[in-house]
């Protein structure tokens, strides 16, 4: 199953795997398609720059790509100190009282000291965009809309082709006049941050508002073969996957998680701004229902509500229990219940798809 997707990055099927864990992208990318690396969590960029060197030599000319988080509108900036200063107490003391609610114990360590994760903020963003363009990677991608035209600029000149997230057909069109290369297609569906229009009524709008000459990527909703075929009747000519893969041998994480994303059902996940400030949908649970009691303050605005919280998320994850473990996941976790590696994942979407676009095939 090939589209033009494939000859654009030497790619052998088209499927674009997202993940923060640079071994999950190794794995994609060995496989055939194309892993991109999620940089929000590298506050370093020294750090992120080892990384993408082990990435590249462990896919010794395989095609990556990177995602940044680059708001279209500048958030507040500020070392982590300065931008504490500007969460309000009330907000602090409910994330306390309710962490002693749920039985979750601190970490042992000074909490004061863990940086949250920066790289929501545009100066960091842009640390991940110089230090990926000092590597080779071929796809750089914007969680959060089109990056600034200079970054855009600076992509094309490395020779990177640029790809931007859309939830609505309008912010599609927008995308393209500011000179992104890929669309891809997020619907409702979707874990992290996502949009309100689901992914089949989404797909089709976005392809029809950019034209015949713009690759769109279909993403939100999409963990099996059917799906792909079923983007791809839609007009996209691949597919951008995310949650798909934390159910992977090689994505490392605590069997607390792996316990809560292999117990998950579709309707366990839920849309809030209590992870970024920004909606992004993650599982849910006792944390996430804590946010919505009558004593919960309303989520403050990116990158403020990660910094507040992230400390929390530290000890959540940490605590060993499954019930209260924050992640964003899409509602295809439901999906998920087996840990596979990436390539047998791969393998059976692929098979499935095609087998699927024969039987279509059939009914003409």
């Amino acid at each position: 199953m090939r589209t033009e997707l494939c000859e654009m990055f030497g790619i052998d099927v088209p499927v674009v795997g997202f993940s923060p864990s640079e071994h999950v992208v190794a794995a994609i990318s060995r496989a055939g398609g194309l892993g991109v690396l999620g940089c929000v969590r590298f506050n370093d960029g020294d750090e992120l720059d080892r990384v993408l060197t082990w990435l590249e030599t462990e896919l010794d000319g395989r095609p990556y790509g990177v995602d940044v988080v680059m708001p279209g509108r500048v958030p507040t900036e500020g070392t982590q100190v300065d931008l504490g200063k500007l969460i309000p107490d009330g907000h602090r003391d409910f994330v306390e009282r309710t962490l002693l609610r749920l039985g979750v114990p601190p970490l042992g360590v000074d909490e004061s000291q863990r940086a949250g994760v920066l790289g929501w903020l545009h100066s960091v963003a842009r640390t991940h965009v110089d230090v990926a363009l000092t590597h080779q990677p071929r796809l750089i991608a914007n969680a959060l809309g089109p990056p600034p035209p200079d970054v855009i600029d600076s992509a094309h000149r490395h020779g990177l082709a640029v790809a931007a997230l859309a939830g609505r057909a309008d912010h599609a069109r927008s995308h393209l006049a500011g000179g992104v290369d890929i669309v891809v297609a997020q619907g409702y569906e979707a874990g992290g941050h996502t949009g309100e229009i689901g992914s089949m009524v989404l797909i089709p709008e976005v392809v029809d508002a950019v034209g015949p000459d713009v690759p769109v990527l279909a993403a939100g909703g999409i963990g099996s073969g059917r799906q792909i075929a079923a983007a791809l009747a839609l007009g996209a000519r691949g597919v951008w996957m995310g949650s798909v893969w934390l159910g992977t041998a090689e994505y490392e994480t605590s069997a607390a998680l792996r316990d809560a994303l292999l117990q998950a059902r579709s309707t366990d996940t839920v849309r809030t701004r209590i992870y970024t400030g920004k909606p992004a949908r993650l599982l849910r649970n006792r944390w996430t229902a804590a946010w919505e009691s009558d004593d919960a303050p309303s989520p403050l605005p990116m990158p403020l509500q990660n910094l507040l919280v992230a400390p929390a998320h530290d000890r959540l994850m940490d605590s060993g229990d499954p019930t209260v473990v924050p992640m964003p996941v899409g509602q295809i976790v439901g999906r998920m219940n087996q840990v596979r590696p990436v390539a047998d994942v791969l393998a059976d979407l692929i098979t499935e798809a095609d087998e699927t676009l024969t039987h279509l095939a059939t009914l003409r």
